[in-house]
């Protein structure tokens, strides 16, 4: 398979699954619970949607604070309004083609604060695996605090909790057989990937060796709330999901950051992860469903609509590079 052709197919795949599962949510739903989840969509409190959206360009601008935190010890300072359009224009083209946001920040980056490619494609590298590292942090507390109704479900379908702990068991113990395995190996391959992964970790505990690493850390905790408080506001626009706790919510959170990652910005999935989320709570599929849309169509317009406006005034007000 060519390069070009494994190129194409990385684009056009998740758009393809993503309408395809657009088409399947549609057709999956009668006439009736199409017009109750569209009357939803129409009611929805605009004061919920629009403060939704509020705490989502809060937490970009957090985010462009916070690169700077990581930008300084490398000797720059990029101006915080070209870093918050650089930020929401990645994201726009996210939405297009999976990953080529990361490639045009460095490149925007590179074009508008003179900060070396690399350098600011490495500060992208650590910043998305400290957010690797709340998600997984969230998807541990989800599990902690709706432990009960979790493995009630897993047990319903098939799993008991001796096989969970064996699979976990052999989960560790084949991870640690494959950093130990990595570390004695002499394989070219084996040296990238320890390469790769001293990198990452240096990336990690350099936040510790920064000058503001409390503010960083409080604008990693502040993003992540802001992402939460997005979804946490939209439960209020659907009277059945008005009652759902924050715990709960979490659950809906995770499957939806999932879904986000497997689409483009979680097209067609989205909506069907949060629903199956907040079934498990009891919530009816015309509910969420409706939920699951109001909240992805919010999101997605907001970076389209600031994407847009930010993919348009980089070059205006950087006409001198």
């Amino acid at each position: 398979m060519t390069g070009a052709l494994k190129k194409s197919l990385k684009t056009i795949l998740p758009i393809a699954l993503g309408v395809f599962l657009v088409w399947y949510s549609y057709s999956s739903t009668t006439p009736e619970n199409r017009k109750e989840i569209l009357f939803y969509i129409k009611e929805a409190n605009p004061f919920w949607v629009s403060l939704s959206v509020f705490l989502g360009i809060l937490g970009h601008i957090s985010r462009a604070i916070r690169w700077n935190f990581l930008l300084e010890p490398l000797g720059y300072k990029p101006r915080l309004f070209n870093n918050v359009l650089i930020i929401l224009t990645s994201y726009f083209a996210n939405l297009g083609i999976p990953r080529t946001g990361e490639v045009l920040r460095a490149t925007a980056l590179t074009t508008y604060e003179n900060v070396p490619f690399e350098k600011g494609f490495g500060t992208i590298v650590t910043e998305r695996v400290i957010d690797v590292i709340m998600l997984l942090s969230i998807i541990l507390t989800a599990f902690l605090l709706q432990t009960d109704i979790i493995m009630e479900i897993l047990l319903e379908r098939g799993f008991n909790s001796k096989g969970l702990l064996l699979l976990v068991g052999f989960g560790v113990i084949g991870l640690l057989l494959f950093i130990l395995l990595i570390k004695k190996s002499k394989n070219s391959f084996a040296k990238k990937i320890r390469n790769f992964i001293k990198g990452l970790l240096d990336g990690i505990f350099s936040i510790f060796k920064m000058k503001h690493k409390w503010l960083f850390l409080f604008h990693t905790f502040f993003i992540w709330a802001c992402y939460i408080g997005m979804l946490w506001v939209i439960k209020f626009t659907v009277p059945e999901t008005i009652d759902l706790t924050l715990s709960q919510l979490l659950v809906a959170f995770v499957a939806g950051a999932f879904a986000m990652a497997t689409t483009n910005g979680g097209i067609g999935l989205y909506p069907i992860a949060v629903r199956s989320a907040l079934t498990i709570f009891g919530i009816s599929a015309v509910s969420g469903d409706a939920f699951g849309w109001i909240i992805w169509i919010s999101q997605t317009l907001m970076i389209v609509v600031f994407g847009t406006i930010s993919f348009l005034l980089l070059p205006l007000l950087n006409r001198n590079k």
